[in-house]
């Protein structure tokens, strides 16, 4: 059995950079024992741009 986290990565909305660094994200899950298993952007703007990136953990449960 694994359990999952879903962090949210806000883009700007002028140039869709990530408002914080993503690889520090995801160095900071992986020291708590989560693993990166998928990065999902959606399509949610009027534009058909995503809006923000969900990073997606998991971990055997305890």
């Amino acid at each position: 059995m694994f359990e999952y986290k879903f962090v949210r990565v806000e883009l700007s909305s002028f140039r869709r950079q990530p408002k914080e660094d993503y690889q520090t994200v995801v160095q900071e899950h992986a020291k708590e024992g989560w693993r990166l298993v998928q990065i999902f952007a959606p399509s949610i703007g009027g534009d058909g741009m995503a809006k923000y990136f969900e990073l997606i953990f998991e971990k055997p449960k305890s």
